[in-house]
């Protein structure tokens, strides 16, 4: 070969490179997340003491440096009472063992902001940790945290409600239009347990809210919405939403095990599993099962 000829074909293969979208070059590289949910510090004894909380979210931390994903978002209840300036020291001394190249992204949980949200508890939340609301974005990824809370009994914080919603609707508009590979949310309380017409109850979001927030994600072409507050696994669809509801760091309920979630991002969708603190993972693998050599 030629030089002509092979500079002709480095000028090609360089072409097919600047050809590609950044949707396009994402997609060669899956990543993975990890999920925490309710570490709720102070609820093993109710307040009491929180040394039994503490060690599992130790475990959970270490596990995240082992596995070091690309974010780790700890899906509510911070803490279990409200405001108490130790257990939130606490959760700040072991959620600050994570290595600062890890981004956290908090999520407020009825814990937090109290049952139903006011506006000086919105404030107080704020203030400690902040927004309680926003986005952030990895790769071909764009999360979209909400305070669930609010959703779930407004009654003292209307205005804030609705700022939300607007706010929410901007987001999922902008990630839109800026072909988001998966937009995914990320909340306290489930939209639903086992289906999404279910009753209302104290785990579930009502469904004089539910019903329209759900056909606004199927709008904007949401599939993945990641919640907590159940302290035990629970996975449900409605079509092409899938609610994913993760056991706790901390306290579980109803035979449950304390754990963490892993979830896969893959061009075409999220794969996701939980693990028990009793089988955390040495690492983490990327590559399908199917798609390696025999």
């Amino acid at each position: 070969m030629n030089t002509r000829r092979i500079l002709a074909a480095c000028l090609g293969l360089l072409g097919s490179l600047a050809a590609l979208t950044p949707r396009e070059i994402d997609a060669a590289e899956p990543f993975h997340f990890i999920q925490l949910s309710d570490p709720q510090l102070g609820m093993f004894t109710d307040n009491r003491d929180f040394s039994q909380d503490a060690a599992n979210f130790e475990l959970a931390v270490n596990a995240v440096n082992r596995l070091r994903p690309a974010f780790v978002v700890v899906t509510g209840d911070l803490v279990h009472k409200p405001g108490d300036a130790a257990q939130i020291a606490e959760y700040r001394r072991i959620i600050g063992k994570i290595d600062p190249s890890i981004p956290v992204y908090n999520v407020a949980g009825n814990h937090d902001v109290e049952n139903v949200p006011t506006a000086a508890s919105l404030a107080a939340y704020g203030k400690l940790f902040g927004p309680d609301r926003y986005t952030f974005r990895h790769e071909g990824l764009v999360g979209i945290v909400l305070n669930s809370s609010l959703i779930h009994s407004p009654a003292q914080a209307a205005e804030a409600l609705d700022a939300q919603e607007r706010w929410l609707r901007q987001e999922l508009r902008a990630a839109k239009d800026g072909n988001a590979q998966h937009i995914v949310v990320f909340q306290h309380h489930p939209w639903f347990i086992k289906n999404a017409t279910e009753a209302d109850g104290y785990f579930n979001i009502p469904m004089a809210r539910r019903a329209a927030y759900l056909a606004l994600f199927r709008e904007f072409g949401v599939r993945y919405l990641f919640c907590g507050h159940y302290h035990r696994n629970a996975e449900a669809r409605d079509g092409t939403l899938e609610n994913i509801t993760s056991g706790p760091v901390g306290k579980p309920l109803g035979g449950a095990k304390s754990g963490i979630r892993v979830a896969i991002v893959r061009p075409d969708q999220i794969e996701h599993r939980y693990f028990e603190l009793g089988e955390l993972p040495v690492k983490i693998e990327l590559t399908p099962a199917n798609a390696k050599k025999p």
